[in-house]
């Protein structure tokens, strides 16, 4: 009888290890079949919102991508040209202080440093209210096109800046206006190549 309990606890034991084995499997196999596009939707975005925050460009900014180090993460700086001249610099930027934690956007700055559009590339805000920082849900972000945060302080007006808050979304507003000004110094700091 001791035999039978072996048997069965071994049987059970290969059996675990098979499931186990092969459900790895699988999963290490989708993965392999979804890297590829899911990179692929990555930089497609990444290159749609560089085309929506500079002027035309015609070179291909993603290949020129350099980085900064800036307050423990890192931005991307993707400079665009057209006929070989600098027409602006899109910069991947984030914040740690949204209402739901951190969100990325890219900001467009022309060679002086005005902004020239920003594109929302992720977050988790509240829907309905945070969320209207996205051209998609308002056009609340519009109000940083042309200006240039060497005289257009990025604050919310609550804070004495220049920025009006979105209805009942300070917080949110408060970290875009962080991630556009991280992204602002760094550019300014540095960026700019």
């Amino acid at each position: 009888m001791a035999s039978k309990k072996e048997s069965t606890f071994l049987s059970m034991v290969l059996t675990l290890f098979m499931v186990t084995f092969i459900a790895s499997a699988a999963l290490g196999y989708l993965y392999e079949v979804t890297k590829g596009p899911i990179a692929e939707s990555k930089l497609a975005k990444q290159n749609n919102a560089i085309m929506q925050v500079v002027p035309e460009f015609d070179n291909e900014p993603g290949k020129e991508v350099y980085s900064m180090d800036v307050d423990g993460g890192t931005l991307e700086f993707f400079p665009a040209k057209k006929n070989g001249e600098l027409v602006g610099t899109a910069v991947s930027t984030f914040t740690n202080n949204g209402f739901s934690g951190n969100f990325k956007i890219m900001v467009g700055f022309l060679s002086d440093g005005t902004i020239h559009n920003i594109s929302v590339l992720e977050h988790k805000e509240t829907p309905g209210l945070g969320d209207k920082m996205q051209k998609s849900k308002s056009n609340w972000s519009v109000q940083f096109n042309g200006e240039n945060p060497a005289d257009f302080k990025l604050k919310v007006t609550k804070d004495g800046g220049d920025v009006d808050a979105i209805t009942a979304s300070t917080i949110s507003s408060r970290a875009f206006c962080d991630a556009v000004d991280r992204a602002y110094k760094a550019y300014m700091e540095g960026g700019k190549k």
